[in-house]
């Protein structure tokens, strides 16, 4: 036992790779966001991970996975959609720590866009009163006079929203704004092309994650095409890289992407994509559909256990 860990029993002799997700990295705790980890908790995983893994760059991890030359305990951190915190926040730790990450950036919300489900929980974090009215949208009523009546109100809209089509949610979620009462909402959640460029110049390996960060199944092929596409170019004239690693919007096969987009992301020129299906890759994972491992929770000695069981059971991920 090392403070109190236990010194991981890995699976001996496997080519194993987990590969972690994050979103944000909040400086204090947010009641609304229960699911986001704050930089304290962040910097104890970040020093556990550095103890006991070998932590590598996402490319470079799969290139080595494919030749059958990876590290015992591998891992990967990465980090969805483009946070402002992922640079301000997350990445002085990482740094500190002399850590690689892949942050996946949906391009549609730089330089001052706002994600549907930020809008939502902010709106709703702001608004006054017991009872949140939305009938006229279709959306209901709701209370909110508790934070935790104000999650499940959170929770059951965005439910509702994430799978209508684009441009009718977000004409949902402005009028939500307004019915809400909440006034302007920040603008400076998401990263800045200027930001996505220093996460770039700083080491961090930057992938796609399409513009609108619309779920591939809900629209046309040659949209989705575009939108995996658009992606790439723009973030490539950002940061003057090719840009190889893909993450699917929301990430469950068959439900958010299927078959004919993980062929489009291939014939796009990526050379791995990733999903939001549990399990650790090895070498018979299909590599443009990677699964990943959430790491959540407050004990570092539970995080272990879960990565232990996570690499010994060893399940295929789902694919399409």
């Amino acid at each position: 036992m090392i403070d109190g860990l236990p010194i991981l029993a890995w699976p001996p002799h496997r080519q194993l790779l987990t590969i972690l997700i994050y979103h944000r990295v909040l400086p204090e705790h947010d009641p609304l966001r229960p699911g986001e980890i704050t930089a304290g908790h962040f910097e104890r995983q970040v020093i556990f991970l550095a103890r006991y893994f070998n932590v590598l760059p996402l490319r470079e991890a799969v290139q080595r996975l494919r030749a059958g030359r990876l590290p015992r305990r591998a891992c990967c951190i990465t980090f969805d959609d483009g946070y402002a915190d992922n640079l301000t926040v997350a990445l002085p730790i990482l740094e500190k720590y002399c850590l690689p990450a892949t942050v996946f950036v949906a391009t549609g919300y730089l330089d001052g866009g706002r994600m549907f489900n930020d809008s939502v929980i902010d709106a709703i974090a702001r608004a006054a009163g017991q009872v949140l009215h939305l009938e006229s949208i279709g959306l209901g009523q709701h209370a909110i006079g508790a934070v935790t009546e104000k999650r499940a109100t959170i929770a059951a809209i965005l439910e509702q929203l994430k799978y209508q089509p684009p441009g009718e949610r977000a004409a949902l979620v402005d009028k939500l704004v307004d019915l809400a009462g909440c006034g302007p909402l920040p603008t400076d959640i998401m990263l800045t092309s200027q930001q996505v460029g220093e996460l770039a110049h700083r080491g961090v390996e930057i992938g796609g994650h399409t513009v609108a960060h619309t779920i591939l199944t809900t629209l046309e092929a040659a949209t989705a095409q575009q939108e995996i596409a658009a992606g790439k170019q723009r973030l490539e004239d950002i940061t003057g890289n090719p840009v190889t690693t893909f993450a699917y919007p929301n990430g469950r096969p068959n439900r958010d992407y299927q078959a004919c987009h993980v062929a489009m992301v291939r014939e796009l020129g990526f050379e791995l994509a990733v999903s939001t299906s549990h399990g650790v890759a090895n070498s018979d994972s299909d590599f443009f559909q990677l699964p990943r491992f959430v790491p959540w929770g407050d004990s570092l000695t539970m995080l272990a256990a879960r990565m232990m069981r996570n690499a010994w059971t060893g399940k295929a991920a789902m694919t399409c």
